[in-house]
């Protein structure tokens, strides 16, 4: 067999000499030993402490891997490995221990990434409830379900991605309530991605939809363990992505996205009403737009004659059709958001201020938009962030609408929403209806739904989706 200088010269040339890889060699107890690593990417009190110090303790006059095994106690993760696995551990930032005339290696895990703390996800704040939010690194993200659910039934598989980027992915179920065939078809789909890196869990997204291109979302997603915990519950499972603080959940059904965490945090008829308020949110998101066209252009017989003679005032003279008009208060409002977005955080919010006020005041004086038009935008813009993971979908929808109205009516937004409707009645991804629990209609979901009732009434998972075990609270007196 080689000697051991000989291996790890093949061992760095196999990592292209890469000036990060660093090799120690030590004799213990009458052998020789050597330590390769990647000094970027391990914890170096570790290494001290762990590995290196704990060999010049050894007193045996003989070492074997099960004695190294023994020695090393404070180390959370090591494996026996091949010769041919030591390059990929290595860049997976563990420690590879090799003994003088012993072809297995030990793998001992010590990497340490640079991570922010838990905290409240912007987009994501509560009033009452928990607020921590996960993080990019995958062990403190698993860590915070573990911590919810200290019981032998969370199941965690682990899968890698990615050809050149390796990255981890876990999928976390509760076993005695999800259904397997979802887990089945989800492990499937991620096991087929052949691509060349995954840096976020949304570059996995569209491969775990059923119609990547379709505009509405497939796939459920959260920033905070709370969130994702009270899903599993209810019998999804949760996909951990290293290096993303966003978890994606399936199965996903629209009524998601209209629920909040707030919601379980705050009295159930106060949340009733909200939820109301959300959906009004999105019709006027959507179709508000579409409608004031419409009934400007086409049918203004039906409009009231008072709110008719104001828009005709307002409007008169404009060197825009209403259409054009509309459209262009539309773009003015995405380039001071987007604008906003890229600038220094006090600068952004002073600029959007600042901005919507000046140029919406200027453009009225200066007769190139009227009142009515900037007011009817910007309750459509706003709309949006009831709602605000649905917020990328919603925009492209009032868009739509706003061109049906414009060149088709009243009957072209009618048409539109009959269409989009039917269309997301027809999505049924992992045996979930997207419209559930009103298409089809399941009576004992709606304690969840639109209105919510008492905790103390929700005996049963949701039936929108399969579960192995439907029953939450037990109802005996």
């Amino acid at each position: 067999m080689e000697d051991l200088e000989q291996r790890i010269k093949k061992i760095k040339k196999k990592l292209k000499d890469n000036q990060d890889v660093i090799s120690r060699f030590f004799d213990v107890a009458n052998t020789k030993l050597a330590l390769i690593f990647l000094k970027s990417m391990i914890d170096n009190k570790l290494f001290i402490e762990g590995i290196a110090a704990k060999l010049t303790e050894f007193s045996k006059a003989e070492i074997t891997l099960e004695d190294l095994k023994a020695q090393i106690i404070c180390i959370e993760e090591i494996e026996e490995i091949e010769e041919n696995e030591v390059a990929e551990s290595i860049l997976l930032g563990k420690v590879c221990i090799l003994l003088e005339n012993n072809p297995v290696i030990l793998a001992v895990d010590i990497e340490e990434y640079p991570t922010r703390v838990p905290a409240e996800p912007p987009t994501s704040a509560v009033i009452q409830g928990p607020r921590e939010g996960f993080t990019e690194s995958i062990k403190t993200n698993i860590s915070m379900i573990r911590k919810r659910f200290p019981t032998n039934d969370l199941k965690i598989q682990d899968l890698k991605v990615g050809r050149y980027t390796k990255t981890k992915i876990k999928v976390v179920y509760l076993e005695s309530i999800v259904d397997k065939k979802i887990v089945k078809e989800v492990v499937s789909k991620i096991k087929k991605i052949d691509i060349d890196g995954v840096v976020d869990s949304y570059n996995i997204l569209e491969f775990l939809q059923y119609k990547p291109n379709s505009i509405f979302k497939q796939v459920g997603s959260a920033e905070k363990p709370d969130i994702v915990a009270g899903r599993m519950l209810e019998g999804r499972l949760a996909i951990i992505v290293d290096g993303s603080p966003t978890v994606l959940t399936i199965p996903f059904i629209f009524l998601e996205d209209v629920q909040n965490s707030n919601d379980y945090y705050t009295n159930h008829h106060y949340v009733s009403f909200i939820r109301i308020i959300r959906t009004l949110g999105i019709l006027t998101a959507t179709i508000a737009p579409g409608v004031f066209i419409s009934l400007r252009l086409y049918h203004y017989k039906i409009t009231p004659l008072k709110f008719l003679i104001t828009i005709a005032n307002s409007t008169q003279g404009l060197p825009f059709t209403p259409l054009i008009e509309l459209l262009f208060i539309l773009l003015l409002f995405h380039i001071l958001y987007e604008v906003s977005l890229r600038l220094p955080r006090y600068l952004g919010l002073a600029t959007s201020i600042v901005g919507a006020l000046i140029l919406g005041d200027t453009g009225v004086k200066a007769g190139l938009i009227s009142p009515p038009g900037v007011i009817i935008i910007a309750m459509s813009v706003i709309s949006v962030y009831t709602v605000p993971d649905q917020a990328p979908q919603l925009t492209i929808l009032r868009i739509i609408f706003l061109l049906l109205g414009g060149t088709l009516g009243i009957l072209g937004v009618v048409g539109g929403m009959i269409y989009f409707v039917n269309y997301m009645n027809s999505l049924n991804e992992y045996t979930a209806p997207y419209l559930a629990p009103f298409s089809p209609s399941l009576h004992k979901d709606f304690k969840d739904g639109l209105l919510k009732s008492d905790i103390t009434k929700m005996y049963d998972r949701p039936k929108s989706f399969s579960q192995k075990n439907s029953k939450r609270l037990s109802n005996d007196k």
